[in-house]
């Protein structure tokens, strides 16, 4: 499985005035040591989830470089001027150079932070640079008209515009305390620069480049990263998103299939032949699942079947009694006549709830409908795994108790999963009788991963959204995407039961207007993304890519997905892009689409207390002016059909026959497409189709 966070090593080993240990820093500096400590930046890197660890002896070489992401070198100097590590020289050799940008040209990153009047201080990061043709000028900025508090030299960069990714993404401030300048390549992105009113003027601070499949980062000033500085300004988020951008994204290991054991490889042979018997047997089988073909045949068929199982069902030692239910229904069918199946004992044997265990395996085998897939209840087979990291085991414990929430992706799977379905519920099982409760839904996060990062990375490039550097990571890395959704999937799934609820449209089942169940959807999601925000700030790490998830699967990909007839999902994602769009949080001007991230987190909060205040109230009202006092919430922001009765009040709707008669007075399409997103359906229409039973 890929690495999902990147792995930063900063170089301590060359005289840097930087340390990222602060007992360091504090034998170093006693009387300040925040003047020599990055301690904060590395926890800082630490609570986005990156792994940070300090290279403090020897040469920098390809092996050291290897168990890199990004490597950061914090302004070298000699003792004559600055109080440093004590470790090396200042001096990088020329075949620490040569692995320094094999490094970077491989794929790797490199962060450098230079300083005023670079020249002086013994270190060879100018020929380092200009491996990457990048320059750092011998020179202190004076900028007393664009200064902060009044320090001539302590100067205010000026941001630049955003790339291919939005580096300055909630970070378009920063304060450079005696900076040099940079020169560069024409191909780099300038960061920040200094000001027409400064000397020398409009010369750029600090630069991001792209060399082989790798990139870098050099700024001009290293203090701004500092324990005393970091808090200034957006120096955070900058720093965040810097050493995001710059580390590697690693690749998914291509051989992990292959390297599967032997008895491995003969166990997923031996699922193929049952995925096979159960494709031969679906043509025989009507909607209702009951045999209607060559019965002789069928009977030949489950006979293959069940063999099957029972050679699979030593590898699942712990669904034991499970697949010995599976079996004996299936042999029960057959001695009942093959009819309507009823494997209402192996269902109730099944409990993948009580093995919430991170990697654990299931072989699932049921006369069932797919949801989102096929309608039919005929059998299907489902080789699964369970995803339960630890700390999202310790997050349900703790803080989103949810016991019959279980995450699962896929190993293998029959035709009736070749669709879009991507949840595996119990409710969908042919059956005698409803049983007195379900105790456990699953859900497929790879699948959802993957549709998300698909259409999301064509979406970005459809709008020209520049997207922030987590963003694109998230965007590019499957095992990123699949920890975010389960994380996403917990707190979703759980609101459904918590809040004010004066309906919940999932657990009764009441006819009703489809906006309702727009709604509730909707709600659930908000409350995902600000519990998202809270958990950022306590520092767990997927919350911020959750933010991301919503967002983009919202506005890009569910209101396109699907036909118009009562779109729940897809009018969810309109009412969001609404929203943020009459707030001006997301524009579209020049035919791209940009976001203002600082404001995003508010703006979402806003809507979430109006859908809220609408729950609160529908408390006290009747049904009938409750779901008016819905639409009305919606069409404040999306426009319904101009044939909608409920759009012209009370009075135009019918007064007998309730709920059926309002029901019915509901357009299949109440709130059309706006023309954005008649426009991106178009063109990302066959991308989204395209997802239709997608593997990860």
């Amino acid at each position: 499985m890929a690495r999902a966070f990147p792995r930063v090593l900063f170089d301590e080993a060359h005289n840097e005035s930087w340390t990222i240990r602060r007992e360091v820093a504090e034998a170093i500096n006693p009387g300040h040591p925040d003047d020599n400590s990055y301690a904060r930046a590395a926890e800082l890197l630490r609570r986005l989830g990156h792994t940070v660890a300090a290279h403090t002896g020897g040469a920098v070489t390809p092996d050291v470089l290897a168990g890199a992401d990004a490597f950061v070198i914090a302004h070298p100097s000699a003792a004559r001027w600055e109080r440093t590590t004590g470790l090396g020289s200042p001096v990088f050799t020329g075949a620490e150079l040569d692995a320094i940008e094999a490094h970077v040209r491989g794929g790797g990153g490199l962060v450098v932070l230079a300083e005023c009047e670079q020249d002086k201080y013994g270190s060879n990061l100018t020929e380092l640079l200009a491996r990457f043709g990048v320059g750092v000028e011998h020179a202190t900025v004076q900028d007393p008209r664009n200064a902060h508090n009044g320090v001539a030299s302590w100067i205010l960069g000026v941001p630049g515009g955003a790339g291919e990714e939005d580096l300055l993404a909630g970070a378009g401030r920063a304060c450079f305390y005696r900076a040099g300048v940079l020169t560069a390549p024409e191909d780099a992105t300038v960061l920040f620069s200094t000001s027409p009113t400064a000397d020398p003027a409009g010369e750029p601070l600090a630069v991001a480049v792209r060399h082989g499949a790798g990139r870098v980062v050099v700024i001009a000033d290293s203090d701004l990263f500092g324990d005393d500085s970091i808090a200034d300004y957006d120096h955070a988020a900058l720093w965040g998103n810097l050493v995001t951008w710059a580390s590697r994204i690693p690749a998914p290991d291509a051989a992990e299939g292959a390297a599967d054991p032997s008895s491995r490889a003969e166990a997923l042979a031996t699922f193929r032949e049952l995925k096979d018997a159960v494709e031969r047997l679906k043509p025989l089988q009507a909607k209702d699942g009951s045999i209607e073909g060559d019965r002789d045949r069928a009977v030949a068929l489950i006979s293959e079947i069940v063999g099957h199982v029972a050679a699979l069902a030593p590898r699942f030692p712990h669904d034991e009694a499970y697949l010995a239910a599976v079996v004996a229904d299936f042999r029960k069918w057959v001695e009942q006549g093959l009819g309507v199946p009823d494997f209402l004992d192996s269902l109730d044997a099944f409990h993948p709830d009580t093995q919430r265990v991170d990697g654990l395996e299931h072989l699932v085998v049921f006369p069932m409908y797919t949801q989102n897939g096929s309608t039919s209840r005929h059998v299907e087979a489902v080789w699964i795994r369970t995803v339960w990291p630890e700390w999202l085991a310790e997050l349900e414990r703790t803080r989103y108790d949810n016991p019959m929430f279980v995450p699962i992706a896929f190993e293998d799977f029959t035709s009736g999963y070749d669709t879009n379905s991507a949840v595996l519920f119990p409710e969908t099982v042919a059956v005698r009788q409803t049983p007195a409760r379900f105790t456990w839904g699953g859900i497929f996060c790879d699948r959802e991963a993957a549709r998300f990062r698909k259409v999301g990375r064509a979406a970005a490039g459809t709008l020209k959204l520049a997207l922030p550097p987590d963003a694109a990571r998230l965007l590019e890395s499957q095992e990123l995407a699949q920890d975010t959704f389960v994380l996403w999937d917990l707190v979703h799934d759980r609101t459904h039961s918590h809040g004010d609820l004066p309906f919940d449209p999932f657990m009764i089942k009441q006819r009703m207007p489809y906006w309702l169940y727009s709604l509730e959807e909707l709600r659930c999601d908000l409350t995902a993304y600000g519990e998202a925000v809270e958990l950022e700030k306590e520092g767990v790490p997927h919350a911020r890519y959750v933010q991301y998830a919503i967002l983009f699967d919202r506005l890009f990909r569910f209101p396109i997905t699907g036909d118009r007839v009562r779109n729940y999902d897809g009018l969810g994602g309109q009412l969001l892009f609404a929203y943020l769009h009459r707030n001006d949080v997301v524009r579209w001007t020049d035919n791209r689409l940009s976001v203002d991230w600082s404001r995003l987190a508010g703006c979402v909060a806003d809507l979430r207390g109006e859908v809220e205040k609408l729950y609160r109230d529908g408390i006290d009202r009747s049904k009938l002016a409750h779901w008016l006092a819905a639409h009305e919430l919606v069409a404040a922001y999306v426009e319904p059909h101009p044939a909608s009765v409920w759009a012209k009040g009370v009075d135009a709707l019918p007064t007998e026959g309730f709920p059926k008669a309002v029901v019915d007075a509901v357009l299949p399409d109440e709130f059309p497409l706006s023309m954005f997103y008649e426009a991106l359906r178009r063109k990302l229409g066959e991308v989204v189709d395209s997802t239709k039973g997608i593997r990860a």
